[in-house]
C-alpha cells in the first residue's frame, strides 16, 4: 500500500496493511523534544525537518510492534519500505526516534543481530522477561507502563502510596478509573496483572483506618532488573514520554471517534 494510505479499521495483526497502520499511531502530531541532532543536510531548516522526521518515526512504529508481537527480526531494507522516499536519506534520524518511542513508551529495545544485513530483533527493556502482550488491546505491549510503575516506586523511596502513585501516572494521561487507549483498564492491569506476575506488591498500609494502600516492587522485579537501570530509564522518560504518549493517545482517540462517525 502506498505510504500514508489508510484503511477504515486498521488492526495490529499479521498483514502489510496493519504493519503500517496500527490504530492511532500513523500521522500522530507529536511534540518533539529538544533533541536537534545532525540531520546531515544543512539546506533543511531543523524547525521544519525535525517534526517531519518524528512523523516518519511514528509511521514506522506499528511495523516494529508487529515484529515484536510475532517475534520476528526486521531488516533496515524492510524498515525503509515504511519511510517516504523523500526522507530515506534521513533514515538514521528516523530510526533513532522510532527506537526511542519503542524504548520509552512500550518498553522495547532494538538489538542488531546481523551487522552485514542490518537485521534487528526486538526485546523487552531492562532485562525484564515479561513481554507485556495482553489480548485486550490489540496486542500492544504493556512493558513500558510496567517500567514506569517501577520507576515511580523507586523515585518515592521504594514504596509509593496509592495516591502518589496514581498522581504520577496522571501526568502521562493514565488514570485509575479511565480506560486508556494503549493500556486498557490501568487499575486492573497494575493491581491485578502486574501483581500476579510478581512485579509489584499492592498491600494495605498497616494500621491504616480508613484503609490506605501502597505499591512496592515484587520479587520478580528484584530478580530481573535493578533500581539503577530503572532510574536511568526514568531520567529519559520523565522529560520526554508524557507529552509523547499523551499526543499518541489523543490522536488515537480522535481517529477512533472519526471512524465511528464514518
Amino acid at each position: 500500500m502506498p505510504h500514508g494510505q489508510k484503511s477504515q479499521q486498521p488492526k495490529l495483526e499479521g498483514n502489510a496493511q496493519a504493519q503500517r497502520e496500527a490504530p492511532g499511531l500513523v500521522d500522530a502530531q507529536v511534540p518533539v523534544a529538544e533533541e536537534e541532532g545532525d540531520t546531515g543536510n544543512p539546506c533543511f531548516s531543523s524547525t521544519l525537518l525535525i517534526p517531519s522526521l518524528m512523523r516518519e518515526a511514528i509511521s514506522l512504529v506499528p511495523s516494529l510492534l508487529l515484529k515484536y508481537q510475532m517475534k520476528e527480526p526486521i531488516t533496515k531494507a524492510e524498515m525503509l519500505d515504511y519511510v517516504r522516499r523523500s526522507h530515506q536519506d534521513y533514515f538514521p534520524a528516523v530510526f533513532s526516534r522510532a527506537c526511542d518511542c519503542l524504548h520509552l513508551v512500550f518498553g522495547i529495545e532494538m538489538r542488531e543481530v546481523d551487522p552485514s544485513s542490518h537485521s534487528y530483533i526486538l526485546v523487552t527493556s531492562l532485562g525484564l522477561t515479561y513481554d507485556g502482550l495482553l489480548s485486550d488491546k490489540q496486542g500492544i505491549p504493556k512493558t513500558g507502563l510496567l517500567i514506569i510503575t517501577l520507576s515511580i516506586i523507586v523515585v518515592e523511596g521504594n514504596c509509593a502510596s496509592e495516591q502518589v502513585f496514581w498522581e504520577g501516572l496522571s501526568m502521562m494521561g493514565v488514570y485509575a478509573g479511565r480506560e486508556h487507549y494503549f493500556y486498557g483498564n490501568p487499575r486492573k492491569l497494575i493491581t491485578e496483572d502486574f501483581v500476579q506476575e510478581q512485579y509489584l506488591e499492592y498491600r494495605q498500609v498497616p494500621n491504616s483506618d480508613p484503609a490506605c494502600y501502597e505499591f512496592l516492587w515484587g520479587p520478580r522485579a528484584y530478580a530481573e532488573t535493578s533500581r539503577i537501570e530503572v532510574l536511568k530509564h526514568w531520567a529519559k522518560f520523565s522529560r520526554r514520554v508524557p507529552r509523547f504518549l499523551q499526543s499518541l493517545n489523543d490522536r488515537a482517540s480522535r481517529n477512533e471517534e472519526e471512524g465511528a462517525q464514518a
